[in-house]
Parts: structure tokens; sequence; C-alpha cells
């Protein structure tokens, strides 16, 4: 009597390859290029290059490498190709991994005003981060506008009110706790920390600097901050 072959054991996904993921981002040229795309840009090779200081040649190899893992996405502006990151969920890694690592030596009076500035304000993914996203958030918690559940953020009837008062008249209800790299706190980010982000520039009460990615707040911003929020 033959005998049975055995059943073939079915494929299936195993376990996550964390390290796969950590050697991708491992190198200096591709982790320049993730930092720079946290806040939601599209840019061209070319800046990116520049960034990391490389050619455009081997920033295309870097580029090819990261999109094929799925860290980026590609848009075509004419004959122009432009990266952005692939979603918000990139960026949220990037600034966990940024908030455990260790700082660089600042070696010239540029690197020093470039981290000062970025450290004070800028965006991460379309919300704020620095020491202003981190107040704001810091200060909407403290009058009960938003209610930290895990690493959620959870908007409050008062916060409602008080988002309604600005201009956003349908908030998002929940946004995320994101780890800020610099100030080692969490800041307000997904949708409620976007919309936010997004009504603060339509109000001028911040505005983008000449650094890549560095916001800056206005003087009507101050004065409204500081008598809304306390900052």
């Amino acid at each position: 009597m033959a005998t049975a072959a055995p059943s073939p054991i079915p494929r299936s996904q195993g376990e996550v390859d964390i390290s796969a993921t950590a050697a991708l981002m491992a190198d200096p040229s591709r982790a320049a290029v993730l930092m720079e795309l946290t806040d939601g840009r599209a840019l061209p090779p070319s800046e990116l290059a520049e960034v990391a200081g490389v050619s455009r040649s081997t920033m295309s190899e870097h580029l090819a490498k990261l999109h094929k893992a799925g860290f980026l996405a590609v848009e075509q502006g004419g004959r122009n190709r432009y990266y952005r990151l692939s979603g918000p969920e990139v960026a949220t890694a990037v600034e966990a991994l940024a908030a455990l690592a260790p700082r660089t030596e600042v070696r010239t009076l540029r690197q020093a005003n470039r981290a000062g500035a970025l450290g004070a304000a800028r965006t991460c993914y379309g919300h704020l981060a620095g020491r202003l996203g981190v107040g704001i958030t810091d200060a909407m918690a403290a009058r009960g506008y938003v209610e930290r559940e895990a690493e959620v953020f959870l908007l409050t009837d008062p916060g409602a009110v008080f988002l309604a008062d600005l201009g956003i008249a349908k908030p998002p209800r929940a946004g995320k706790a994101c780890n800020d790299w610099s100030e080692r706190r969490p800041h307000l980010a997904g949708k409620l920390g976007v919309a936010l982000t997004s009504r603060l520039f339509e109000l001028d009460w911040v505005r983008r600097t000449e650094r890549r990615r560095g916001v800056e707040i206005t003087d009507r911003g101050k004065r409204e901050l500081s008598e809304r929020l306390d900052i």
C-alpha cells in the first residue's frame, strides 16, 4: 500500500525582519533623505543629493532602494520626478529613531543655526514639532483640550470649542502622540495635529522659513498664542 505524501507546509509570513529595515536606514545618505522629507514635501533628486552631500548618480541609487522598500513614493512633474515619504508611518518611524539617536557634533555656525532653528520649530509630515509643537501640545493638555490615552490624543468638548474659535468647525476627534526627537517629549501629530497646523498657517500665526522644514512664529502668532495658550 502506497504511503501518502506529506502535506506541504503552507506558505505564510513569518516574524518581521527589523534588521533589513534598520540596515536600509543606517546609511548616512539615505538617513539624511528620510529626515529631510519628514515634513511631507516632495523634492527632486538634485536637492536631495545636495542635502546628503553626494552626486546625483549616487543619490539615484539610494532613492531606488528606498522606493523599492516602500519608504518613498514618486510624483511626476513634467520631465522631473519628485520623491516624498510614502506615508505618515514612515515619518513616525524616522522621528522615533531620531529621538533615540545621539546628537552629532556641531562644527560650523551654519550647522548651529540650522540645529537651533529646527529645534525651536519645524514641521513633521504636516504637523508642528520642536519646542513650538511640544509647547502647544502641553498647553492644550494642561487646559483639558486634549487627553492622552496611550499613544493617542483625544479631543475633548472644550478642545472642540477652542478649535472652533480658531476657525476649525469640524476638527478630527483624535491625533497621535509623536515623540519629538529634539524635545524628547510628545507633540500632537496625526489628523488632529495636521488640522491645527494647517489652520495656524492660514491665520499667518506661523510661517515657513528659508531653512528646510523650519517654521517661525509671526508677531501676531506670538500675541495670539500667548493670549490663548499662555505660550
